[in-house]
This record gives C-alpha cells, structure tokens and sequence, in this order.
C-alpha cells in the first residue's frame, strides 16, 4: 500500500463522515424551521457525527469501498455511497405537509451541493493564486497539492452523495418524494420491499451514480480549465 494512496482515502473517509453529517443536519435544521422539533429534540441539528452515524452505512460499508482496493479487495471499489441514521420527521407537525416534508426531504441533496460547491470554489482560489491547478495525487507533496486534493475530493463525494441519495429507492431522500405522489395502493407496495432496498441501492445505486457522476466532474474540470486559461 502507497502512503500517498492511503492519505488520499483517509482524506476521502473523513469528508464522506463530514458530509453525512452535514447532510442530516440540514435536514434536521429544515424541519425545525418548518415546525418539527423531533429532531432537534433528539440533538440532531448538529455537525457531531456521533448523532448521525450509521455504523454500516457510515463505517463498515464506506471503509471497504475505500480501503478495500488498497488492501487487494476491490470488488467495492470504483465507486463511494454510504448512508447516515436517518432524522425523525413528523409530519403532522408540518402547517403544509407534503410541501413542507419535500423541503425537509430536499434540504439533505442541497446540503451535499454547498458542499461541492465550497470545494469548487477552493480549486478557484488555488488556480488564480497558482495559476495552475496541481491536482497531483501520486505525491501529495506540497501544502497546495494537498488542499487541492482535498477540494476535489469534496466534489466528488459530495457530488456522489446528491446523485445517490435522489435515486428513488427506499430510505434514499428520493424515494420520500416519490412518495408524497403515490397512490395509495403502491404505497403499500412500496414501504414493503424491505432488504430489496439495500439490494438496489449497492448493485443498481452504484452504477446510476457513476453514469451522472462522470459528466458531472467533467463539467468541473471543464470550468476550471477555462478559469486556469482566463
């Protein structure tokens, strides 16, 4: 195992910790404004990850994507999703509730696009200060290849993390969109699929994420690259 291969996935475990916490912490805050305290209540509109932490979603399963190719076990590898304890929503609690429940449900996605968008804006202060963009992963070897490093990997799990958690698929925040719009009848059938759930969200997420992932990146390089040119 390369020491520089390791910080890299030391850098991108942290940020994905950080980013689920963000994630559920906007969601928390959003129902609070929206007059749900249940939450905020159980001490969730925070930044601790020991409130939001999910030992599988969080830990177990985000590590072995992560760890395991450089360990020789890369059958996780080639893509990052992982998942946090979800935040209590009441919606009774709500003056609009399928209105209010979708703002609560969006805050989280939105939450993870601030975050891409706070690394992108740091490759920007890099670039006009360096006049170049040194996104060089193999050495790490400088403070400002290591910052760099470190924005861009902000993109790119935050950018995983908005794709991902909109896919429809239960407990994903996209499927509690859908949900608000089912009949009631596939409503049933929909808050029964249990494990099958789970299923989907790491043979089927992972591909889906990656299908919108890529383009997307490459619109950041792109931008960038053009700001580097200026």
């Amino acid at each position: 195992m390369q020491p520089t291969a390791f910080v890299i996935a030391v850098f991108e475990f942290v940020l994905l910790i950080f980013s689920l916490s963000f994630h559920e912490c906007a969601h928390a805050w959003m129902a609070s404004r929206l007059g749900d305290q249940t939450a905020r209540l159980q001490g969730r509109v925070t930044l601790n990850p020991i409130y939001h932490v999910d030992l599988i979603g969080t830990l177990l399963f985000p590590a072995l994507m992560i760890f395991g190719p450089l360990l020789g076990g890369g059958m996780l590898g080639g893509y990052l999703i992982g998942w946090a304890k979800p935040t209590p929503v009441i919606t009774r609690n709500f003056k609009n509730i399928k209105r209010d429940d979708n703002l609560v449900t969006l805050a989280g996605p939105v939450s993870n696009l601030i975050l891409a968008f706070c690394g992108f804006l740091g490759l920007v202060v890099i670039i006009l200060f360096t006049r170049s963009l040194p996104l060089h992963q193999e050495t790490l070897s400088s403070n400002v290849e290591a910052l760099a490093t470190l924005c861009q990997l902000a993109i790119l799990v935050n950018l995983a993390l908005f794709f991902f958690n909109l896919l429809p698929i239960p407990p994903l925040d996209g499927s509690r969109i859908l949900r608000n719009y089912l009949p009631y009848g596939a409503l049933n059938a929909f808050d029964r699929m249990g494990i099958l759930s789970y299923v989907l969200m790491i043979f089927v997420g992972g591909p889906i994420v990656r299908f919108f992932l890529g383009p997307a990146m490459g619109l950041v390089y792109f931008v960038l690259s053009g700001i580097r040119g200026m």
